[in-house]
């Protein structure tokens, strides 16, 4: 059959009317899910995979996959308006996007990150129609050390995520990584940092700590304002000179994310939760006021969507044809289509053309929907800036509590989201910032794996598992950007 036959063929099952009603299904519950704060994509999928039993193999996918990608756009809208993360991977928004919704920008920032959201998907649904082959291949060369290396220089360059001081920041990494280690031991299986509680056997959820550290402390810091700033919020901008300014803002950003989020998609074990911090940290370095970050720069809301929607369409390189989940959520999508008797692998695109590109084509329609949808609701989601925060947060901390409760069906991890969140108000008025402890937290137990597999195959030796060329690429730029970065903040504090 030629790759011809093969679109066609891809084209003729997503166009059935069921097909596109279960593809408008899924996005629209995608957004939903994002929107609630704490549900996520697993918890969504992991409900709802029964209903898909009942589907032909196309459209369990297409249905699982708009719930998956909708949540990166629904997961903004929270972060933005309420500083409250919907989703993991969008915690890095609230940085910058709160910031500027408090500040009278809030229509502006949904605007970057429901258009970064559709551009930087949109590129990643390109990269698997052009490139799935070759970055398949290219995914087999990172093993275990190029993975602790990549990673590494994740971690440090998270120090530049929170904004103030680096040495903190790098602080608050480390703080991460130890929480991170908390529960059973990889290799010995052997309870660490448990305290005698086995709730905590299994690690700390990250949902209960993105909750507690980004909206349990936010909600605690502004218990005493009566709204926000909203009135300054122009919700009937409809200006040409708006949408002119928000694109020349934004362009550069959103591309360079783009092509971050590509690339960390493809990767097995990494995804838009990494690449979305990645983006981030980019953008403040490459800034020429880095000031700004912190305080509503619209490039910390635009380059991280585009990154983290980039990064979940190429994280179906390595799921489709390696048969490798690239994260958490794709091991849900390899179990659907065991199910539905698809094996994934090189062969998919020969073996169930109409499934693939089915699948693929869906992307571009549901990212389509998505931005259908949204951008008329703008004034709707804006509007929530109006209502008064005394009324506002018991419905937030009520939502707070039903979304980690879900994930797990566990009273213990309310309770870390009440620490959590005791401790990320703490934190924020000594002027820490939480989120690069989120990113430690994530990568840590990841470096930690990858570290010790890698020196397993090395049987022990240090200089041979660093010898690698993308392994010592990566660790050298993690020794500049450490010396750099210290050295700045160093020389910054002698001239204060």
């Amino acid at each position: 059959m030629s790759n011809m036959d093969s679109v066609l063929q891809g084209l003729h099952t997503l166009f059935q009317v069921h097909t596109l009603l279960i593809c408008f299904a899924g996005v629209f519950l995608g957004t939903l899910v994002g929107v609630l704060p704490g549900i996520g994509p697993l918890a969504a999928l992991s409900l709802l995979m029964p209903l898909t039993y009942y589907m032909d193999p196309a459209g369990a996918l297409i249905f699982l996959s708009g719930i998956y990608y909708g949540t990166q756009y629904g997961g903004a809208i929270t972060s933005i308006l309420l500083n409250i993360p919907g989703t993991a991977t969008s915690a890095v928004t609230c940085i910058e996007g709160n910031p500027m919704a408090r500040a009278g920008r809030g229509r502006q920032a949904l605007t970057a990150a429901i258009g970064a959201s559709f551009v930087g998907s949109m590129t990643g649904i390109a990269v698997i129609v052009l490139f799935s082959p070759l970055l398949a291949r290219f995914g087999i060369m990172f093993g275990p050390a190029e993975y602790f290396s990549a990673m590494l220089l994740g971690l440090i360059a998270s120090a530049s995520v929170g904004g103030g001081s680096v040495l903190k920041n790098l602080a608050m990494v480390l703080a991460g990584v130890l929480l991170g280690l908390v529960g059973l031991d990889v290799n010995s299986g052997m309870p660490r940092f448990d305290f005698g509680a086995p709730e905590l056997y299994n690690g700390l959820s990250v949902v209960a700590l993105a909750m507690g550290a980004f909206g349990l402390a936010e909600i605690m810091a502004n218990i005493n304002v009566a709204s926000y700033t909203a009135g300054t919020v122009n919700l009937s901008t409809r200006t040409t000179s708006f949408w002119r300014e928000t694109v020349g803002l934004i362009w550069r950003p959103v591309a360079r994310g783009t092509a971050l989020g590509s690339f960390f998609g493809a990767l097995p074990g990494t995804g838009p939760g990494i690449a979305s911090f990645m983006a981030y940290a980019m953008e403040k370095k490459l800034a020429r006021q880095p000031e700004r970050f912190g305080h509503g720069a619209i490039e910390g809301v635009a380059a991280p969507e585009a990154a983290n929607n980039s990064a979940s369409m190429t994280a179906f390189i390595p799921t489709l044809m390696l048969g490798i989940p690239g994260e958490v959520v794709m091991s849900l999508m390899l179990g659907a289509m065991i199910i539905h008797g698809i094996q994934p692998g090189p062969l998919l695109m020969r073996s169930h053309p109409d499934v693939f590109w089915g699948l693929v084509f869906s992307f571009g329609l549901g990212n389509l929907l998505l931005l259908l949808l949204n951008l008329p609701l703008l004034k709707l989601w804006v509007s929530v800036l109006r209502v008064p925060f005394n009324l506002l947060y018991p419905v937030i901390v009520v939502l707070v509590c039903i979304g980690t409760y879900s994930v797990s069906n566990s009273t213990f991890d309310l309770y870390v989201v009440a620490a959590a969140g005791l401790i990320g108000f703490l934190l924020v008025k000594a002027d820490f910032s939480p989120a690069p402890l989120l990113l430690g937290f994530v990568l840590g137990p990841m470096v930690e794996t990858n570290f010790r597999r890698a020196m397993l195959m090395a049987r022990g030796d240090l200089v041979q598992m660093v010898s690698g060329p993308i392994t010592a690429t990566f660790l050298i730029c993690c020794a500049l950007l450490l010396v750099f970065t210290i050295r700045a903040e160093l020389r910054a504090r002698t001239v204060e």
